[in-house]
């Protein structure tokens, strides 16, 4: 599965990328299909608190591309808010 990252306007610390990369890779565990998960960071003007956005991609052949777009005070807590939405959305899909 391929993880790719994009932060708008800011450098990755290492650390997230590790928690994004680990938090994919569970993901890809529970749904094998999915080849790609784009990860889309920004911090939305102005500077307050629930300033950081997420905006998760999950895509895999034959299945309508899932996106999970969250708001939090930190990055690592909208990805795994993303990630739950998309994995809701997924659990539908195999039904």
């Amino acid at each position: 599965m391929d993880v790719r990252i994009q932060a708008v306007n800011f450098d990755i610390a290492q650390r997230l990328t590790e928690h994004i990369n680990k938090k994919a890779e569970r993901l890809g565990r529970h749904f094998p299909a999915i080849t790609t998960v784009d990860v889309i960071l920004k911090v939305v003007k102005p500077e307050t608190s629930n300033n950081k956005e997420v905006v998760v991609t999950a895509v895999a052949p034959g299945i309508e591309d899932t996106v999970g777009t969250k708001t939090a005070d930190s990055f690592e807590e909208a990805y795994d808010k993303a990630l739950e939405a998309i994995d809701r959305q997924l659990e539908r899909l195999k039904k």
